[in-house]
């Protein structure tokens, strides 16, 4: 037998030529090569479910009607491999049940065509289950020709910009994004069934907050004025919660932060952002667990997961430590004994760190952890109790007030969840966000700037509240063992094509 092979990428204009002239074939003998719908009544999966007892060579008077794309034919098209978004099927097309129209059809089909077929279902003597088409309709006339089938699509710049064909092309690549998509489903479920409101709020911000980042800027031209793009829901989603609209909000979101893109940043990325009244940060920690370990058993119908020769569990309870003492226990150092600025540099210094551009005792203890602890990190861990001077929209702790209670989830060295129990003092924050805007003055342009209409919201009160964002992409990446963001985003960003 023989098998038709999809052609090169090269020399594309001349398939794609031939291909043509079949659309006007088909146009000439009365076949619209793109009609307007097909009545399915199965997908391959759910015929290979039903039909999995049905015997070696036996033959049904069971009629179906699939659809899909044709992915190899073989024997002048007597046979052909259908792929619909649920799996493989095959498709017998013998003269002896097709009118003479439909056999000039399949003469003219190409790998990549999308058809519609009716017939009976049987099993070959090989043991293959098969559709013995009455009918062959053409549902869509592909134009390009797809890559070739015994090395597939594998050139990584190709399938992150037609992602498409990766799609088509590779299995791999719809259950991962399949999963993603799942694990989001999961995630809202779980907090709708635990009482939170899924709401919106702004994409396009007239003062970018509520996160550390540098933003993207756009200019609106009707109102003549720039605007940014979000790079977190925060300080919107809390004055919902100002405005009492429920106690428990969440927010899937878009957010877009103009740094560098890497195998864990892309500049669009994903979030879950939400907001609980009268908890606090060990609240969230609770609910981080939860998530994390019923997300995962829901979709994946396990908590422990192999990443890089790695196993990891999620299962709760997750390693809870302050930064100071992770600090502590991989370099010797107690930063809470130190309390002058220029006496933790010179600690840091000593450990090899360079703290040249860290102008606060919080600054110098997160740089010291960023290099000598977070690469430790592959259980779950919440690293908690962070410095005051880099969280600005956390509450002090309540035992020590160079710290504040928030804390930063890691998994496989990942910062996964960001939490607080968010600050609801109003004089406080203003006192924080002009601390904010003096950095951003001396050159640090990821800090934030001031918002006075969310210290007015705060003003009005915000109760007791604790705020968690959890990173979906790195979630994803996780549960599904992918080594880049790209792979877990539909269409990641990319540079521009020379």
């Amino acid at each position: 037998m023989t098998e038709a092979k999809a052609q090169p990428q090269e020399n594309t204009n001349v398939y794609r030529d031939t291909r043509l002239q079949k659309v006007e074939d088909l146009r000439a003998m009365g076949v619209n090569p793109y009609p307007y719908n097909f009545r399915k009544t199965h997908d391959a999966v759910e015929l290979q479910k039903k039909y999995e007892g049905l015997e070696t060579g036996q033959e049904t008077q069971d009629q179906v009607s699939v659809a899909g794309r044709v992915m190899s034919i073989r024997n002048s098209g007597m046979f052909i491999d259908l792929l619909d978004t649920s799996g493989r099927i095959q498709i017998f097309s013998h003269k002896d049940n097709l009118s003479e129209q439909q056999q000039e059809v399949i003469k003219l089909l190409d790998l990549g065509d999308i058809i519609g077929v009716t017939g009976l279902i049987r099993r070959t003597p090989r043991g293959e289950l098969t559709i013995n088409a009455s009918d062959v309709q053409i549902l869509c006339k592909s134009l390009q020709t797809l890559p070739e089938k015994y090395h597939g699509l594998h050139d990584v710049e190709v399938r992150y910009r037609q992602r498409y064909v990766d799609l088509i092309m590779n299995e791999e690549t719809r259950v991962t994004l399949r999963n993603r998509f799942q694990i989001i489903q999961a995630l809202r479920s779980y907090l709708l069934d635990h009482g939170f409101l899924e709401v919106e709020t702004p994409m396009l911000h007239v003062i970018p907050g509520g996160a550390a980042a540098k933003p993207f800027i756009t200019h609106h031209n009707a109102l003549d004025m720039e605007l940014y793009l979000r790079i977190a829901p925060e300080l919107f989603l809390k004055r919902l919660v100002v405005g009492g609209l429920a106690e428990r909000v969440f927010e899937v979101n878009r957010c877009f932060r103009n740094e560098g893109i890497s195998t864990r940043h892309n500049p669009e990325f994903t979030m879950i952002e939400l907001y609980q009244a009268f908890a606090d940060y060990h609240d969230m920690m609770d609910l981080t667990e939860a998530i994390f370990e019923h997300v995962a058993q829901t979709v994946f119908g396990t908590t422990t997961f192999e990443y890089e020769g790695k196993e990891i569990s999620l299962k709760r309870p997750w390693v809870r430590k302050s930064m100071t003492e992770l600090v502590k226990d991989h370099t010797g150092v107690d930063f809470l004994a130190i309390h002058d600025l220029a006496e933790a540099q010179k600690a840091a210094q000593g450990l090899g760190v360079d703290v040249s551009q860290s102008n606060s005792w919080g600054k110098v203890v997160l740089a010291v952890f960023e290099e000598k602890v977070e690469n430790t990190l592959v259980q779950p861990t919440h690293v908690i109790d962070l410095p005051l001077d880099i969280s600005p929209l956390a509450k002090v702790h309540r035992d020590d007030p160079r710290l504040t209670e928030r804390y930063e989830s890691f998994i496989n060295t990942w910062e996964v969840a960001n939490a607080f129990s968010e600050l609801t003092d109003p004089v406080d924050q203003r006192a924080r966000l002009e601390a904010q805007v003096a950095d951003r003055e001396a050159g640090d342009d990821e800090a934030h700037l001031m918002d006075e209409d969310f210290i007015t919201a705060l003003e009005y009160g915000l109760p007791p509240t604790g705020g968690l964002g959890i990173g979906i992409d790195r979630m994803a990446m996780l549960m599904t063992g992918s080594a880049s963001i790209r792979d877990v985003i539909a269409f990641p960003t990319m540079r521009k094509k020379a």
